[in-house]
């Protein structure tokens, strides 16, 4: 991979959170340049983003055609180097129905939209959303979904467990999902995908700054050049 540190944040019809995401990014010294999901040539990227929203105004199932966008071939193609890939929110949805992370997320429990300020805590460090943040830290962060309840098979569920992979979980489970998961990585965990926005919780003035260390973890996976296997990583 190229030593790049500008982050791409994918756009589709319905995106909404591109540019708070890169606002975010930018506060912490990341350049970053949102990108047209019809575009496949993500060259000179350093780290990939896919934000929260409505991809395709979320028909079929949430994220369903959005794995179709020739930006996702690259960025499968790039998560498969070893790049830092972040999905939030829909993005997680998009990254699961991309076969990129396990399960999938369902409606909520009580079939109701949720937007409230949950805490969650660090459950692993073996990620590049979390590298930097030791586990068990306690995360004030927004949350903001319809079907952001996590699930999965047995199996996945054993295999996520036994790896470090789930690397967030909901002190106060808000939508259901299975054993409490706010936010999950694959097995490498330069893939990362969380149901919480971190870059709504970027500054005081937004209420919490909790989601800057999980940012600035993300980003100094970029300025090493690759993921959380290249770096030090810490089973939890």
């Amino acid at each position: 991979m190229t030593h790049e540190t500008t982050v791409g944040v994918l756009c589709f019809p319905g995106s909404n959170c591109e540019h708070d995401v890169v606002a975010a990014l930018e506060g912490l010294g990341a350049p970053a340049r949102i990108v047209w999901h019809s575009d496949s040539d993500l060259s000179g990227f350093g780290g990939l983003v896919v934000p929260g929203g409505f991809a395709h105004g979320d028909y079929l199932r949430p994220g369903a055609i959005a794995r179709f966008s020739p930006a996702m071939d690259a960025l499968r193609d790039f998560a498969e180097r070893g790049g830092p890939v972040l999905g939030i929110c829909n993005g997680f949805q998009v990254l699961t129905e991309a076969g990129l992370l396990p399960g999938a997320l369902m409606r909520n429990a009580g079939m109701r939209f949720i937007c409230t300020t949950v805490e969650c805590e660090v459950a692993s460090s073996s990620s590049v959303l979390t590298a930097a943040v030791p586990a068990g830290t306690v995360l004030r962060l927004p949350v903001n979904h319809y079907e952001g309840n996590y699930t999965c098979s047995a199996g996945d569920l054993a295999e996520l467990e036994q790896n470090g992979q789930v690397v967030l979980r909901y002190r106060d489970n808000p939508n259901g999902s299975t054993g409490d998961i706010a936010g999950i990585a694959n097995r490498t965990g330069n893939v990362v995908g969380l149901m919480p926005h971190p870059e709504r919780a970027s500054s005081a003035l937004l209420g919490s700054a909790d989601g800057l260390p999980l940012l600035q973890s993300f980003v100094d996976a970029i300025a090493r050049g690759g993921g959380a296997s290249q770096a030090s990583r810490v089973a939890s």
